[in-house]
């Protein structure tokens, strides 16, 4: 029932998860956002008064202080009860058939907002800024310090708003809206790896490494080929001569020469003869 302000809604209901909702068809949509399902009567009070459009509630659990603010998704729940998505129920600390205030509420449009995920995974996503700004379709307002929840590839991704901008809770609805990140919650930065000054780095190790090499002339240390294209045979180097060898050779080189000498005298002595 109104209460209080002639324009204004406030009214109490018990509160329920979406999977309590009774009826063959499937709300799981509703998990996916931040809108709730009301019953027809809120409809007929909301036409009454001079609600601005679009609808948008302010939602406080008394017992715990904690508030939140969402949007409208149908009127069809039964008299007395509303349904809400579980990360909402999980933010104002709500168990099933708890009480909540509802109040309309009039936010200001968003121009920027924060969210820091709750875990490293949401950073596998291959563009969490598209994920995120797609999800947000299906949200209406969003309140600092609330931690949703979107749905992608079969996964739930938790985030907590950090900051909104130009207050504290806005609207999300028609916005032109700046959207940024801060790290999410548990990641660590992979640690740089800094080498011991007094072991060589790599490129020292190979200029040491041919330092130690001979890097002096050596000729003819390859291998030859003959012109034909047959392998060329190593052969032994010849041992070096020695002092008795040299004198050897000579003695039998001069005994040669001598002898080729005699002959060629014997030769011309008989020709003159």
């Amino acid at each position: 029932m109104a209460r209080g302000f002639p324009n204004r809604f406030s009214t109490q209901y018990r509160c329920y998860s979406v999977s309590m909702l009774a009826g063959p068809n499937d709300r799981s949509d509703v998990e996916k956002g931040g809108k709730i399902i009301m019953p027809p009567s809120a409809l007929d009070q909301l036409s009454r008064l001079n609600i601005t459009y679009p609808m948008l509630f302010k939602l406080t659990n008394k017992n715990s202080d904690r508030m939140t603010h969402c949007g409208v998704l149908e009127f069809v729940a039964d008299e007395g009860i509303c349904y809400l998505p579980h990360w909402m129920m999980q933010n104002l600390l709500l168990e099933e058939g708890g009480l909540v205030q509802v109040e309309s509420v009039n936010l200001m449009v968003a121009t920027y907002s924060k969210f820091q995920p709750q875990s490293p995974d949401f950073l596998d996503i291959t563009n969490p800024k598209a994920v995120l700004e797609n999800a947000l379709r299906n949200f209406a307002c969003l309140t600092t310090g609330d931690v949703i929840a979107i749905n992608y590839n079969e996964k739930i991704y938790e985030l907590r708003v950090m900051e909104t901008k130009p207050d504290k809770a806005v609207s999300i609805i028609e916005c032109d809206m700046n959207v940024d990140f801060d790290a999410p919650l548990g990641y660590k930065e992979p640690e740089r790896r800094f080498q011991n000054q007094e072991e060589p780095t790599e490129e020292e190790g190979d200029a040491s490494s041919y330092a130690d090499m001979d890097m002096g002339f050596r000729a003819f240390t390859g291998s030859g080929n003959r012109l034909d294209g047959k392998t060329k045979g190593i052969e032994p180097s010849p041992a070096p001569l020695t002092a008795s060898d040299m004198k050897r050779l000579l003695l039998e080189s001069f005994g040669a020469f001598s002898g080729k000498k005699s002959a060629k005298r014997d030769h011309e002595e008989q020709r003159g003869d």
